[in-house]
């Protein structure tokens, strides 16, 4: 009895002792816990604390109005002085008019001049441009920032221009010269991890960007790191395609650029002599009497340069590179876009012109549609530009061209014509390429090509254009 008595009490006392040990560790975790939330709360409030006096110390930069923004430098006037004494007793007007017109005119001789050497020249062409173009936005987000003293912005800044060009020209290379690139090794190294190399290249600039990031400048450093990104997009991307389009025919490369050229030139003498209505806000000197005339002058001068350049092969055929004399040629059997068409007049037209056909190339019915959008969309180009500008509180991107500003000044309608010649191309033009295929099909293994013959063969041979080879 009294053994049992004592394992009672046992049993009880450890009963009561788990209890008491269950309840205080209850306790301490509640504590524990407590502790744990305050520490965080404080934690939270310090890292509050440190944001609101980065944000006051800094600012938003995004929220600061133009009078914050440092100005650009004016810009300098490098009008040659035989010119400026020549024109030195004419208003300000008429002399930027005389200037403009003078300078307009030589450089579209100087244009005329390139396109006669050839392609090759083009491309040149459009690849300075490319880069003055963007030398010129870069400065801008420089000047501007410049007080913050970013390290590596612009070093990186061209370190990337000169990647996505090794891209997007490498591209090109595999697309157009695969006869070439098959008789060179180190060539086909290059083109065969071509996509690898580029991401390889943009990845090291990626690392150089997040290893130059300082303290206090992070979102300044972001902000750039978008700036240089959204200009490769706008500018190399845009003179990619516009060599694209070049090596569907040098006609596809004229007759937009022209027309964006004459939509210029017609606009503002339509402007200068009979303005007087505004257009937008972002344009003071456009006015609607400009765009107008702009557009009617831009569609005649479209269907009449169309009509001109398809008579020549030099203009209409595909630019390819011949391995056999080692350089581009344009020679080919112009496509029905090319060769005349007789078409029918609506029946009011019939009656004015008193004949029931006209004889006209099929490419001139595009031109319309080309000159059209640079007339009416094209220079919407121009007004982005303007508001950039306005942004940043100067009046041209630069002062390269006398009476014009910078090359950007001149080209901000191109580039968006740039990307609808090639989407119209795509959509409405370009069908299978032939020597494009044959180029494909020669980079393969002979037992590749072995099997493409037999398939093709087989093919012809079931629609009935080649005879089956009998067998003895």
């Amino acid at each position: 009895m009294r053994v049992k008595v004592l394992g009672l009490l046992i049993l009880e006392g450890l009963r009561y002792g788990t209890v008491r040990l269950a309840r205080g560790f209850s306790r301490s975790q509640g504590f524990l816990s407590e502790m744990f939330a305050i520490a965080g709360k404080q934690h939270w409030k310090q890292l509050e604390r440190t944001e609101t006096d980065i944000d006051d110390r800094y600012g938003d930069l995004d929220s600061r109005g133009d009078s914050d923004l440092l100005e650009s430098p004016p810009s300098s006037d490098r009008t040659p002085e035989i010119l400026q004494k020549a024109l030195s007793g004419l208003s300000s007007r008429w002399k930027n008019w005389w200037i403009r017109g003078i300078v307009t005119l030589t450089m579209i001789s100087l244009f005329f001049l390139i396109i006669s050497m050839g392609s090759f020249m083009l491309m040149l062409l459009v690849l300075g441009i490319q880069v003055k173009c963007f030398h010129e936005i870069i400065t801008i987000g420089y000047r501007v920032y410049h007080s913050y003293d970013l390290p590596w912005f612009r070093t990186l800044s061209w370190y990337f221009l000169l990647c996505v060009n090794y891209f997007f020209y490498g591209e090109t290379v595999a697309d157009y010269f695969a006869t070439f690139v098959q008789r060179e090794e180190q060539l086909q190294f290059l083109i065969r991890y071509h996509r690898f190399i580029s991401f390889a290249l943009y990845l090291a600039g990626f690392c150089m960007f997040v290893l130059s990031l300082v303290k206090k400048h992070y979102r300044l450093q972001f902000y750039m790191f978008a700036w240089t990104h959204v200009t490769l997009l706008i500018i190399v991307t845009q003179s990619h395609l516009v060599i694209q389009n070049l090596f569907e025919g040098m006609i596809w490369f004229l007759v937009p650029i022209s027309s964006v050229i004459c939509n210029d030139i017609t606009a503002y003498l339509f402007g200068f002599f009979f303005g007087r209505t505004p257009l937008i806000k972002l344009s003071p000197k456009k006015t609607w009497e400009g765009f107008i005339g702009g557009f009617f002058s831009t569609v005649v001068f479209g269907f009449i340069a169309a009509y001109m350049l398809s008579k020549y092969q030099y203009f209409v055929c595909p630019v390819e590179y011949r391995s056999d004399v080692n350089s581009f040629v344009t020679e080919c059997e112009p496509s029905e876009l090319f060769q005349l068409q007789s078409y029918s007049l609506p029946p009011f037209l019939k009656a004015v012109l008193r004949r029931e056909t006209v004889s006209l190339y099929p490419f001139q019915i595009h031109s319309v549609a080309l000159s059209t959008f640079a007339s009416l969309i094209g220079p919407f180009g121009g007004f982005f530009a303007s508001g950039f500008k306005r942004a940043f509180k100067i009046k041209d991107f630069a002062d390269t061209i006398p009476g014009h500003g910078g090359i950007m000044d001149r080209f901000d309608c191109q580039y968006l014509m740039a990307t609808f010649v090639h989407v119209y191309i795509t959509s409405f033009i370009r069908g299978p390429n032939p020597s494009k295929v044959l180029q494909q099909l020669l980079v393969l293994q002979p037992e590749q090509q072995l099997n493409i013959y037999k398939t093709l063969k087989t093919h012809l041979i079931e629609k009935g254009i080649l005879q089956p080879t009998l067998k003895v």
